[in-house]
């Protein structure tokens, strides 16, 4: 019989797992060419505006395939703050007998791409942060603190949000954790005391100018995933000592790296991939003044790694 889990279910074995070790997996098996990803399939919307992603594929010595289906709406009918929803689905390798649907609302979208941003930060982040830059007061811009926390010692943190009250929910939300929460309305901000930056938004336009940005900064920008958002200004980018891509391929038509491509201040050949900084440390930083780039558009690997592992650990408690 066809299982499929609610979100309960699947909050209540995330506790045992440890995702970000299995999105590290994934992105080193992708960068290796042990995964087969077909291009994102997308649905844009203008009125409200959102978008809907379709990503999926499996690993080549794996059981499993998944297809993940997730939304977002910035300003749904019901409601002027965003709203997501989603599920995925995994199915076996062979006999596309369905193993299991996690209706998940989109929970594990979230998780895997925090836990991406913790990946970031463990190869590309300076040795000492003064403070956690957070550009984006919503799901996310929680998530990636709770998820960096294991791999970065710092509870300082300034965000920055779209207006007073949002800002003042985050520090409600945030302060019981121990984090020291600075709020602010102008990014600039952010780039003068932060040197790590998450950037959590759906912005269309760019929210950090280059010539703010400082020394030794690392920026994780996961908020640009469609080939319209933009959170950096692409000079950013060119000023950057190491630009990296979740996905090179993805990161041409979507992302920071696709604007500034598109903007002509970035070079292909400078881009290097996720996957690959993780197994050679030639290829992280290499000193506390560079300025490094993340570019997180998401990819299914990250999807198939969160799916497998929800599963299994359903499947022990039952």
């Amino acid at each position: 019989m066809n299982k499929i889990y609610n979100l309960a279910q699947i909050k209540g074995v995330l506790k045992s797992l440890q995702p970000i070790q299995e999105i590290e997996e994934g992105f080193v098996a992708y960068s290796q060419g042990k995964a087969v990803i077909p291009p994102v399939g997308e649905l844009l919307f203008k009125e409200p505006p959102g978008d809907v992603h379709i990503k999926y594929g499996y690993l080549l010595d794996d059981d499993y395939y998944a297809i993940k289906i997730a939304s977002g709406f910035f300003e749904s009918p019901s409601s002027s703050r965003y709203t997501s929803d989603g599920l995925i689905l995994l199915f076996k390798k062979g006999t596309g007998e369905l193993a299991c649907a996690l209706l998940d609302e989109c929970h594990l979208t979230n998780v895997r791409t925090a836990a991406a941003g913790a990946v970031s930060a463990k190869y590309l982040a300076p040795k000492n942060i003064d403070c956690i830059g957070v550009i984006g007061a919503g799901t996310q811009g929680r998530m990636q603190l709770e998820y960096l926390a294991s791999v970065i010692d710092c509870k300082d943190v300034m965000v920055w949000g779209m207006n007073q009250n949002e800002l003042d929910e985050y520090r409600k939300d945030m302060e019981p954790l121990e984090y020291r929460i600075q709020t602010t309305l102008n990014t600039e901000d952010i780039a003068a005391h932060c040197n790590l930056i998450v950037t959590a938004t759906p912005s269309k336009s760019p929210l950090l100018s280059a010539d703010k940005v400082r020394k030794g900064t690392h920026i994780t920008a996961m908020g640009s995933d469609t080939p319209e958002k933009i959170e950096l200004d692409p000079k950013i980018l060119q000023k950057a000592d190491i630009v990296v891509a979740d996905s090179i391929s993805q990161c041409l038509v979507r992302g920071e790296i696709h604007q500034a491509l598109k903007a002509g201040v970035l070079e292909k050949e400078r881009i290097v991939e996720l996957g690959n900084v993780i197994v050679r440390p030639e290829l992280r930083r290499t000193s506390e003044e560079q300025i490094t780039i993340a570019d997180l558009t998401g990819v299914a690997v990250q999807d198939i790694q969160i799916a497998k592992a929800v599963y299994h650990a359903l499947e022990i408690m039952e």
